[in-house]
């Protein structure tokens, strides 16, 4: 069962049965309700007409054999005085259930019509809910169901009972009832209808739901299928078919094609700092091994001042290269308060030509990590810088500035945005002592970003470099 309904689609196709089905049952049984009440209250309304009638009659003091209502052959009356024994009934009536008495034969002659026995219709109304004059007629009519036998066809049918005050005769219940055959049939006719029309319909909307939902998940399967191939050959330059509409899974195909560009651009990028920190590598651990083994070879010509320079630089690479991969796998800086203005007064004690202008202004964020920002543009400063370095701390709004200027030959406006990617360094910055590797500044705005940040660069008022670092002020 649960392969069967695995499926969006049949589980689609089975809930828009289910809750049709559900909707036509409760449908059709309000349809039915509501038309079996109608139609019994119609036969009610004929059946008090009828009893209403036979009472008019006896208010006028009919004799009971000259009743117009008793010889009807549709509908069955009976008439039952105050002790509740038959006094008059239909001629054709055999059988009757429902009404007072089952009884379809009078059991007593007709009273004679004296004015002397008038007087004998007073102590009726004591067991009566309505008084009465005589020759009246009650307001309130009695209904209830039964059925009769009138001249061999046995039939159901819905009966009136209306109350009359006789003069002479005491107080009489007529007994009328119409016929509930049109009802029944009626019923009948409508639950056939509902028992072959609702099948038809409720396979009608599942085979359409059925199709409309595998045109709308077609275009699911080939997203599918095309992710499988991409995932099977693990080439991210393919993309997913986008449908040529504005629904939720054209939105889904293009949000994957966004997902798999920003992967393949990763991946590229991962490639390329993989490539190029070997390359870094290389040079070092190659002239590092050179120095050892002409030493090996010929221990006066050690160059000991070259191989302690190798592996510092070779320890200022790890490091980097530790502290990038940190930042790539997300790690969030501390909510530790940090003052910019003391933290650049500490990074730059010791450095010449370096001078600070700088007003208060906390920050929050990882000290450590900050400081390695404010060192990684002063040491970029320091090697473009002619004579001085000026480092600035103010308040802009709800940002802090740190600024580190020089009065080198600036950052040509191309080579603006192109300095901060990884291992990139411009001509001018490629030799092996004033280069570095090309991380500082990547660091810098790294870090700059995970702290909610920016780091760019521009042209100084001193016609050199300005790195200005934004950073929000803590609250």
């Amino acid at each position: 069962m649960s392969r069967l309904f695995g499926s969006v689609r049949a589980r689609a196709t089975l809930g828009a049965t289910l809750v049709v089905a559900v909707a036509l049952v409760a449908a059709g049984t309000a349809v039915l309700l509501s038309l079996r009440s109608n139609l019994i209250g119609e036969a009610g309304t004929r059946a008090e007409r009828s009893a209403r009638a036979v009472a008019s009659e006896l208010a006028a003091r009919t004799p009971y054999d000259k009743l117009s209502g008793l010889d009807g052959d549709d509908s069955p009356v009976q008439i039952v005085d105050e002790d509740g024994r038959l006094v008059a009934a239909s001629e054709d009536l055999r059988r009757i259930t429902g009404t007072a008495t089952t009884d379809v034969t009078p059991q007593s002659p007709e009273p004679d019509g004296d004015d002397d026995s008038g007087d004998d219709s007073d102590d009726s109304d004591d067991d009566s809910g309505e008084a009465l004059a005589p020759g009246g007629i009650a307001a309130e009519t009695t209904f209830s169901n039964g059925s009769a036998t009138v001249d061999g066809d046995t039939e159901d049918y819905r009966f009136a009972a209306v109350e009359v005050e006789t003069d002479g005769r005491g107080r009489l219940t007529v007994h009328a009832g119409a016929p509930l055959a049109a009802e029944h049939s009626a019923v009948r006719t409508a639950l056939t209808v509902m028992l072959i029309g609702f099948p038809l319909l409720l396979a009608v909307v599942g085979a359409v739901t059925w199709l409309v939902t595998g045109r709308a998940l077609r275009p699911v399967e080939g997203i599918r299928s095309e992710m499988a191939a991409i995932t099977a050959s693990e080439d991210l330059a393919r993309r997913v078919p986008e449908p040529a509409t504005h629904d939720e899974i054209a939105r889904l195909a293009r949000t994957t094609n966004e997902t798999l560009a920003a992967l393949e651009a990763s991946v590229e990028r991962q490639r390329r700092f993989v490539a190029d920190a070997s390359h870094e590598l290389r040079s070092p651990i190659a002239s590092l091994r050179t120095q050892l083994e002409v030493a090996a070879a010929h221990p006066e010509l050690l160059d000991l001042d070259g191989a302690v320079e190798d592996t510092v630089r070779l320890q200022h690479l790890a490091a980097d290269l530790l502290l990038l991969a940190r930042l790539d796998a997300g790690e969030r800086p501390a909510d530790a308060r940090v003052d910019l203005s003391a933290l650049a007064r500490e990074e730059t004690a010791g450095r010449t030509g370096v001078t600070v202008d700088a007003e208060p202004a906390e920050v929050t964020g990882s000290r450590g990590q900050l400081a390695r920002v404010l060192a990684n543009l002063l040491d970029n400063a320091r090697r473009h810088a002619r004579e001085r370095v000026i480092v600035t701390v103010r308040r802009e709004g709800d940002r802090a500035v740190l600024g580190v200027a020089d009065d080198g030959e600036g950052v040509a406006e191309a080579d603006r945005e192109r300095i901060f990617e990884r291992f990139v360094r411009l001509d001018t910055a490629r030799s092996r002592d004033d280069g570095g590797a090309g991380l500082g500044l990547a660091i810098a705005r790294d870090v700059a970003v995970r702290h909610g940040g920016t780091l760019t660069a521009s042209a100084a008022p001193t016609g050199g470099a300005l790195f200005e670092l934004r950073l929000p002020l803590a609250r």
